[in-house]
């Protein structure tokens, strides 16, 4: 019989994915919440994970995190073996979770220095640390007041200020804008950049806000059922699905008969003088329908590129649109923790 590797596999001179696993499997009685997933994520980078209520997102993260253990599959964190070196991948990540960690009776400053006691800082560096977190998220205007007092959106900057306190490498971030303004959810936006650009912290990001996943992530994919039914970058995902289009407009009705002649496959609007062509979006596509007009001598007035969004993808992998997702999340935000 072959020991469990506590270090992540690895093809030889290439570097541990920051997260990998194989297989993870978890239910709740008879309900199956997680169905074989695989992931495997590069250090450094930000995953999004999509997916409606009840997909198992939560779960994904309780499992990684070593909150819960899985039924079955393997998973290594950090280069750990995240059940043989449970210890190693807690020490190496942080994980802010859809409702805050903050004590509200206690300062901004004595949140932190909490912190600093838990990872076993000594007085001088969890002040220090405390300091420079509260520098950095531009909470030094708050740092003697209680947490009570602050808005949803300092809360969170709190929040993600604790998770770094240990100087984790890997963050999983569950949710972390829900019931956040706009204003207040760019500036996580701008704070998760950061993390990643300045410091190298891979990321683990689990959203309902289809937005978030497009301007943050690296990679996402699409958890439906207990089972990943997609997986890529946002611009492969979004050509994945039909729609795309080049909307052409022309000056008379003459050019757009041309067009149409030599587009054989368009779809044209007389009354607007438009003629909708089939597109994914790619620069090669639009280049070629240039070219084809240029050949012809047909001059067109405009050109519009139309390609499908995540929420078209997120509609046909799961059936659901980000108006019914997000207003259930809005709904449910106050409730219990999903384990689904």
């Amino acid at each position: 019989m072959t020991a469990t590797p506590r270090s992540a596999p690895r093809a030889a001179n290439a570097a541990a994915p920051a997260i990998l696993a194989t297989g993870l499997r978890k239910s709740y009685g008879d309900k199956l919440v997680l169905d074989g997933i695989d992931l495997n994520i590069a250090e450094g980078t930000v995953f999004a994970l999509l997916g409606p209520n009840g997909a198992g997102k939560t779960t994904t993260v309780e499992i990684l995190s070593t909150l819960i253990d899985a039924d079955a599959g393997e998973a290594w964190v950090a280069g750990r073996h995240l059940t043989r070196a449970s210890g190693a991948v807690r020490s190496a990540i942080g994980v802010t979770g859809q409702f805050s960690a903050v004590d509200n009776l206690l300062t901004a400053e004595e949140n932190l220095l909490l912190m600093a006691d838990l990872h076993h800082l000594d007085r001088r560096e969890g002040r220090r640390r405390a300091a420079e977190l509260l520098r950095r998220f531009d909470l030094l205007e708050v740092a003697d007041k209680t947490a009570v007092t602050f808005s949803g959106g300092m809360r969170r900057k709190l929040d993600l200020a604790m998770t770094l306190v240990g100087d984790p490498r890997i963050i999983f971030l569950d949710e972390p804008t829900t019931g956040l303004d706009p204003r207040s959810r760019r500036t996580m936006w701008e704070i998760i950049h950061g993390l990643v650009a300045d410091d190298g912290v891979t990321i683990f990001l689990t959203t309902q806000y289809l937005e978030e996943a497009d301007q943050l992530a690296d990679r996402i994919a699409v958890l439906d059922h207990g089972r990943l039914i997609a997986e890529g970058t946002a611009d492969a995902l979004k050509q994945r699905i039909p729609g795309g289009h080049i909307r052409v407009r022309f000056a008379d009705a003459q050019g757009l008969e041309a067009a149409a002649d030599v587009f054989g496959v368009a779809a044209r609007d007389e009354e607007s003088l438009t003629l909708q062509i089939p597109s994914d979006g790619s620069i090669p596509n639009l280049r070629a329908v240039l070219d084809t007009l240029e050949a012809t001598a047909v001059e067109a007035e405009s050109l519009t590129v139309h390609t499908p969004d995540l929420d078209d993808v997120f509609l046909t992998l799961t059936g659901q649109s980000r108006t019914a997702v997000v207003g259930t999340a809005v709904g449910t935000a106050a409730s219990s923790k999903e384990h689904a």
